[in-house]
Formats: structure tokens, sequence, C-alpha cells
């Protein structure tokens, strides 16, 4: 056994710790595997042979690639991409202009002072697929694809993990209304839930912006073991294996499905805790889909980038909105606008 240390290229939340670690470990001739996402470093002991350091990397770089991972032997610098601000800017400013428009003229109001509607769920889930989701769901989602590949049936175990992981988000989304309904929150206890979804929600847009690295550490996110649990899931080579892991997605360490569940406290309502997420997971399901049934490789596209900066920029505003609907139903702010 020897131990090796080397570097990750593409890793930038939480989720990527998670992934990375069990794909490493389901190699049979690695013993431990240890990642740091403030070092971005990975440390693996195992038995390699004779083989050069180079090649160990080269041949581990092959198994996370699929991911959107490799592994380096010398610490690679993160240049800024301020040039995809240029056309991210006007996107995201074009997409507040229009949600404040419907705000203020009452066309749709998709988010209020007290209540979160299933249209902003859907439109966090759009979000959410595309970034921190992405890294896990859209991994199990590829793990399953290869796992399957060879069967005669190839479409339904994809159906299979879509229906487990929407209905898993009805059902476990009303239990969390009725805990919140439970709980009887008050005022004071609405104000903390919901200023603790505006925080949550400007950590992951200031970590889709991918230029501070310093908050990566700051995003919250579900104990790793646990993760690590859900993702051995998909080594049970049975039909219905899809079922169960595309349910127990609903425990992986996204931070925007942990703001929603947040939110579903306060809602004290099953049906309205259940409807919230379902549609949440359903404003996944698009790009997730695409990933099952087209293979498309998100982290390959050119214009990824641009998007995840937008993406970041509305996450950021949403975190700032729903930070001043707080404030106002705390009494500490008058209402800005037609909010």
């Amino acid at each position: 056994m020897k131990t090796h240390t080397f570097y990750v290229i593409g890793m930038h939340c939480k989720a990527c710790v998670t992934l990375t670690e069990n794909e490493l470990r389901e190699i049979p001739n690695i013993f431990n595997v240890k990642v740091s996402l403030r070092r971005r470093s990975v440390e693996i002991i195992g038995d390699f042979g004779d083989k050069t350091t180079e090649n160990i990397a080269q041949e581990l770089s092959e198994v996370l690639r699929p991911h959107g991972y490799a592994l380096s032997l010398v610490k690679q610098r993160r240049p800024v991409k301020w040039s995809e601000f240029t056309a991210a800017i006007p996107i995201a400013l074009a997409f507040i202009a229009l949600f404040i428009a419907l705000q203020e003229f009452g066309i749709v109001n998709l988010v209020t002072i007290s209540n979160v509607t299933y249209g902003t769920a859907f439109i966090v889930g759009l979000i959410a697929s595309v970034s921190t989701c992405m890294a896990v769901v859209g991994g199990l989602v590829l793990s399953i694809s290869a796992s399957f590949a060879k069967g005669d049936n190839k479409t339904k175990p994809q159906i299979l993990f879509h229906i487990g992981r929407l209905v898993s988000f009805l059902i476990l989304g009303g239990i969390i209304g009725i805990l919140g309904s439970a709980f009887q929150l008050n005022t004071m206890g609405i104000f903390i839930l919901s200023l603790s979804v505006a925080i949550i929600l400007l950590l992951l847009g200031i970590n889709l912006l991918d230029i501070f690295p310093w908050a990566e550490k700051l995003q919250p996110a579900l104990p790793s073991s646990l993760g690590r649990y859900v993702q051995g899931l998909k080594n049970i080579n049975h039909i219905f294996t899809p079922l169960l892991v595309g349910a127990a997605t609903f425990f992986m360490p996204c931070g925007f499905t942990q703001s929603m569940q947040i939110y579903t406290l306060t809602t004290g309502s099953f049906w309205t805790g259940a409807l919230t997420m379902f549609f949440f997971a359903l404003g996944t399901l698009p790009v997730l889909a695409l990933l099952s049934f087209g293979s498309l490789a998100i982290r390959d596209k050119t214009k990824m980038g641009i998007f995840l900066k937008t993406a970041g920029l509305i996450v950021i505003f949403f975190g700032v909105f729903n930070l001043i609907n707080s404030l106002v139903v705390a009494g500490i702010m008058s209402p800005i606008l037609n909010f």
C-alpha cells in the first residue's frame, strides 16, 4: 500500500467531494480515499504495483472524466473568466427586470412576503439542475445509464429513477410540511427559517459565479457519510434499484434542495409542502431527463460558464429578495416596491 496525493481539476463544491470519493472508492485496488475541498486535493491509499505516479493520475482521471473531473500532480490555478460576465450580466438583468415587472403589475406573483409558490419552486429546480445538484444527481444518472447499458431495456431504469425522484419529493416534502405544523412556528421562527433560506441562496449564487474560492467551504451540505450511502445504492444491480436511488436523492447534498426543504417546514401543511418539493423536483427533470436519455454532456458545453454565472446572479437576486422579505415580515423594514 502506498499513499499518493493528487490535485482535483473541476471540483468546486461539497457535492463534488462526495462524488469524487465514491467513484474512487469503487476501484478494487484502492484502500482509502480522502478528498479536501479547501486544497482541491485527494489523498489515495492503494496498491498500484510498479505504476508511476503519472500513470496512476492518468488512469484515475479516466474514471472521473465522465463526471467532469481530472487528477493532476500539480495544483492548477483557476483563472476567473471575467469575459463570461459580459453576456451573463445583461441576461440576468433582463430576467430580474421581467420578474420585477411581473411583481409590480401583479401579472403573476412568483414570490410573496410569506409564501413561495409552486412557480418559484419550479424555477429554483431549473437552476439547481445545472449547478450543485448536477454534480451528484447527474453523476448518479450517468452511473445508472452505464450499469444498465447492456440490458435489453435501457429506458426502463431511467424512467424508474425519475419516477422515484418525483414521488419521494412529493411524499417526503409533505412529511416535512407536517413536521412544520407540529412545531407551530411563530413569527420569529418563520423569520429565522426564511433568513436561513436567504443565506443559503446567497452562498449558492456566490459559488455559481466561481470567483470567490473562500465561499465554497461555507456552502451547506448534508453529512458526507449519508451522501456516500446514497451513492452506494447504485451498486445494487436490481431492476428496481433506479427507483430506490431516485427516491434517495431527496437526501443528497444539494444546497438548493436543502433551502427548499427549510422553506417547506414553514408551510405547516402536508399538501403545500408536498407540492412545493414536487414542483422543485419537476424543475430539475428537463435537464436530468436529457442527461438520461440523450447523454447530455452538460459540463462540455462551451456556453455553460456563461449560463452558470447568469444563474449565479439570478440566485443572488433571489437571496437578496428573500432577505428583504424576511426583514419585512419581522417588522425591521418597510416593503420595497410591490413585493
